[in-house]
This record gives structure tokens, C-alpha cells and sequence, in this order.
């Protein structure tokens, strides 16, 4: 894994969403290889129960910026010291169907053991970048979105686990940057708009 690429880039930034909202993308150095560290929401919340996350939430009046925003949100998910955690760069913002405007900070964080504050986070999950990357875990479709038009899906499986939705696109421009992995140039299946999602 090589962060210098997410260092030195010029993130894209999205300024017409509804609400800011920002999110850590937290590397951990382990002896075995790099790894991702990824939340599991809580399945009464209103929006995303269920799904893989990674560490973040919306803006509030006393963040400083939308850094201080990711890692209050990791602080208070995960119990994240926020003075342990290094931000190295950032990836695009994305846009999500829910109106937010994501802003996700890449940072290098310690490998201990994290408490999920149970409001929020049914599990934590450290997923290995070894595994993220092994093609074998990873699949794709396109379908046309009433919003966007045609979008393609990603779904990372590993251990369990699918991360899928606006997680796992910043994970696919993550690990092409960081790593030598690629998206294939086609998906596996093109559904119809209406489909249930395969996860």
C-alpha cells in the first residue's frame, strides 16, 4: 500500500448537497499487512440500517471543518482518540441519494481495540486490504438510477461482510490509488432499475 497518491491529489468536492457530512477512511498498519476498519450501522437508525460504513456522520454548528466533523463522528462511533489519528489526504466527495455531501479523510489510526457505541454501530469490522483487493471478493452491476441515470454498483465481500453504496465507491477510488488493484472494466450484471439489491 502506497498513501502517497491520496496525499499529494486535488480532491473533487461536492457543494450543492442538502447537508456536509464527513468520514474517516482508517488504516491500520498490522505485522499480516494493511487493513481498513469499517462500522457496521445499528439496524434501528432511520437511514443505511444495516450497512457497512465507514466512521462519520453529518456537520455540526461547532466543527471547525469537515475534518473536525469526521473525527468528533469516529470519536463518539468507535471511541477513536482523535489526537491518535493521522490524516494524510482525501478522496472525492460523493453525492449521496439521501441529499449529504460526503467528504471522506484518509487517516493512518491505531491498531487497538475499538468500542462501538451501541446508538450507532452494531459491529466493528477490520477488514484486511489483502482481502479487499482479491478480485475473488468483488463484484458489480449497473443499473439506471431515477436520479443519476446509470451508476454502477461495487460490492466488497469479505468475512461476512458486503460493503456496498457510497462506502464501497470511495473504497474502489481508495484502494486505485493506494493500491495496484483495478476495477474491471465491466460489470458482472446489468439489472433492472427496480431490482433487489444482492447483498
Amino acid at each position: 500500500m502506497d498513501l502517497s497518491r491520496v496525499v499529494d491529489r486535488s480532491a473533487v468536492a461536492v457543494t450543492d448537497g442538502e447537508r456536509d457530512a464527513a468520514v474517516l477512511v482508517p488504516v491500520i498498519a498490522r505485522d499480516a499487512g494493511p487493513a481498513l476498519l469499517f462500522t457496521k450501522r445499528a439496524d434501528h437508525l432511520g437511514e443505511h440500517p444495516g450497512q457497512m460504513s465507514f466512521p462519520g456522520g453529518g456537520r455540526e454548528p461547532a466543527d471547525d471543518d469537515l475534518a473536525a466533523t469526521a473525527l468528533r463522528e469516529a470519536d463518539e462511533e468507535i471511541g477513536l482518540d482523535p489526537t491518535t489519528a493521522e490524516i494524510v489526504g482525501r478522496l472525492d466527495d460523493i453525492h449521496t441519494v439521501t441529499g449529504y455531501a460526503i467528504r471522506p479523510f484518509v487517516a493512518r489510526v491505531p491498531d487497538h481495540e475499538y468500542v462501538p457505541d451501541e446508538r450507532e454501530v452494531a459491529e466493528i469490522a477490520v477488514l484486511s486490504l489483502a482481502d479487499l483487493t482479491d478480485l475473488a471478493n468483488y463484484d458489480s452491476e449497473r443499473r439506471d438510477h431515477p436520479h443519476y441515470g446509470e451508476t454502477r454498483l461495487h460490492f466488497f465481500r469479505v468475512d461476512g461482510y458486503v460493503v456496498w453504496g457510497a462506502t464501497a465507491q470511495m473504497l474502489v477510488q481508495f484502494l486505485e490509488l493506494a493500491t495496484d488493484w483495478r476495477m474491471p472494466p465491466e460489470p458482472d450484471r446489468v439489472v433492472d432499475p427496480d431490482a433487489e439489491f444482492p447483498v
